[in-house]
Formats: C-alpha cells, structure tokens, sequence
C-alpha cells in the first residue's frame, strides 16, 4: 500500500501545469471559463437581498434551478469533459493529441456519470437516515454538519474514479469505483488534508482577489457591465483553479498507482 506524499504530489502538479501552461489554460478556457460566462449571461443567479427570510431565500433558489436545470445540467457536462480531457492528456503514456484526448474524454462521459450517480445513490439515503436519526437528539443543523464531514470520507475514496477511466480507458463504473477504494486504501485521512488544505489556500487567495476587482469595478462601473466583468474574473480565476484540481488528481493518481505522469512532454 502505497502512502500518499502531498509534498511530492503537489510539486508533480505543478510541474504539469507549468511545463503545458498554454495548452492546460486553452482546454480550460473552452471547457471551464467559457461555460461559467454562458451561465453568467443566460442563467445568472439569483439576487439574494439583504433581509430575505430563509424561506425567501428557498424559494428564490428553487425556483433558479427550476427553470435553469437543463441549462446548468449541459454546462456541467462540457466542465465534465474538459476534466476528463486534461486527464487523458495528463496520465495517458501515449501523449494523445487534444483532438484524441477529447474524443476519449467524450466516450468516458456516460461510465463516469453512471459511476457518480452510483456513488451518489449508496451515499445519500444513508445520509439521509442518518441527519433524520441525529436530529432526534440534537438541531438539525449540527446533525446535518456531522453527517456532511462524514460524508467526506467515501468522496475521498472515490476521488480516482476519474482519473482511473481516463489513464485505463476503464468504462465498467464498478470496476472503476473498486480501483479507486484499492488505491486510496489508507490514504483517505491524507487525500482529505491535502484537498482541504489545497481548496483553502485557493479559497483565501480568490476571496482577497474578487474583494479587490469588487473595490474597483464598484469605482469604475456600475449595473449589467459591472455584473458581467465581475463575472468574467470570477471565471478566469474558478478556472485556473480547477485546472491545478485536475492537475493535483493526476498527481495523486500518478503516484498511487506507482505511474508518475510526464512532466516534460504531456501533449503533442
């Protein structure tokens, strides 16, 4: 059993992404921030005013979803895909080309979602029950707290499952589920705190970041325009972001697996 190295891990994704800077941040564009300002134009959230009631607020986001669904439904598979591209050309030995990494990418698509909609129907009516059993003895919001962190731990099991169907061309989501328990056996706790702490540090930097756009634009611009370049830099950084997830997913799948990703020459 191989124990997870988060140190190693990460200077291995930020090698990846160094090494194809240009090509990682065109395949988010498409994929990531291209999305992200489509929902910005033809889905935007909700306002949430100051003083709304809690079930104001419910309402407000039921019915955003409601009628947004489909849309959001299709923009997160086209995020799905980039995922899944960037780890083919990431972990596949045989440096595919884009082109052939987002065909892969598009095959895998269904098997990947079959695999989370599995994960997702042995998770949550367990979790369900549980939050119901807690509240009899505690606030609903404590119980619903305790369950979510230990809901943490099958996620980080099953953290692999990409990045299993995109280096073995996997397309069984039960084999792909079982290799990604197999190799995050032991190294749960580990993957947890390396996440966590990598989703923290990107968290306070974005944060401090989009107070300072939000310091200007509110200078420099008001209405739609200010809403829409708010939007526009929000998406850039949620994409450079996700970019480093992928890249920290293949790193830990890299050296999991004993299969360190090529951090020279990734795409052709």
């Amino acid at each position: 059993m191989t124990k997870l190295d988060s140190s190693a891990a990460w200077a291995s994704a930020a090698g990846m992404v160094a090494a194809n800077r240009d090509v990682l941040l065109a395949i988010a564009g498409v994929f990531f921030l291209l999305p992200s300002l489509a929902a910005a134009v033809f889905v935007p959230a909700p306002v949430l005013a100051t003083g709304m009631s809690e079930q104001q607020v419910l309402d407000a986001l039921q019915g955003y979803y409601a009628s947004s669904l489909p849309v959001l439904v299709l923009l997160s598979l086209v995020s799905m895909a980039g995922m899944l591209t960037m780890l083919v050309a990431m972990l596949d030995t045989a440096r595919p080309t884009i082109g052939q990494a987002i065909g892969r990418s598009l095959r895998a698509i269904p098997s990947y979602i079959g695999a989370q909609l599995m994960i997702a129907l042995a998770v949550l009516p367990f979790a369900m029950v549980l939050v119901a059993v807690l509240a009899q003895g505690i606030a609903e919001r404590f119980a619903a707290a305790i369950v979510f962190s230990a809901g943490l731990y099958p996620i980080m099991r099953t953290m692999m499952v990409g990045p299993v169907m995109a280096q073995t061309r996997e397309r069984s989501p039960i084999a792909a589920i079982r290799a990604s328990f197999r190799l995050t056996r032991g190294n749960a706790g580990r993957l947890l705190t390396f996440i966590g702490l990598a989703t923290f540090f990107f968290l306070v930097v974005y944060g401090l970041i989009m107070m300072l756009v939000g310091v200007v634009l509110v200078l420099a611009t008001d209405g739609e325009p200010q809403r829409l370049i708010g939007e526009a830099i929000a998406g850039l950084l949620q994409a450079i972001g996700y970019t480093y997830f992928v890249a920290i997913l293949a790193a830990v799948y890299g050296q999991l697996s004993c299969q360190e990703p090529d951090l020279l020459s990734t795409f052709d």
